[in-house]
C-alpha cells in the first residue's frame, strides 16, 4: 500500500513532468521551501508552477529512500529540453496534508541523505 508521504510525491513528479501547471500548483504545500542550483527558499505554489514552465525539467524516479513518516529522498534522472542526456540527481522531499512542502534537490545520493538526516535529527529535537 502507499503511504500519504509517496502519493504526495507521486503527484509532485507526475504533475512536474506532465508540465500541467494547475495540478503542480496543487500538488504543493503554500509555501513550499525549495532547494536547487539558483537558491533556497520558500515560495509559493503559483511561483512553483512558473518554475515547471520555465524549467522544462523532467524528473524520473530511480531509487526510493525512506528517512520519517514525512522525509523521503528520491534519487532521479533530470532532463531539460536544452540536454541530450540524463543527469542524476536526489532531491530531499518533505509532505504534509498530502503536498509537498518542501522539495530540496542536491547533485548526488550522499548529499541528500545527508540533508535528510539532519532535517529529521532537527524535527526530531523541537
Amino acid at each position: 500500500m502507499e503511504s500519504n508521504l509517496e502519493a504526495a510525491i507521486n503527484e509532485w513528479h507526475a504533475s512536474v513532468n506532465d508540465g500541467d501547471l494547475q495540478r503542480s500548483a496543487k500538488a504543493v504545500g503554500d509555501p513550499i521551501v525549495v532547494l536547487g542550483p539558483k537558491g533556497v527558499g520558500p515560495i509559493t505554489p503559483a511561483q512553483f508552477a512558473d518554475w515547471v514552465k520555465r524549467s522544462g525539467i523532467k524528473l524520473v524516479p530511480r531509487s526510493w529512500h525512506p528517512i520519517s513518516e514525512r522525509l523521503m529522498v528520491v534519487e532521479e534522472d533530470a532532463t531539460w529540453p536544452e540536454s541530450n542526456t540524463p543527469t542524476r540527481v536526489a532531491t530531499v522531499f518533505r509532505a504534509s496534508a498530502g503536498k509537498v512542502t518542501a522539495a530540496l534537490r542536491l547533485s548526488d545520493l550522499k548529499s541528500a541523505l545527508e540533508l535528510a538526516y539532519i532535517c529529521r535529527e532537527m524535527a526530531a529535537s523541537e
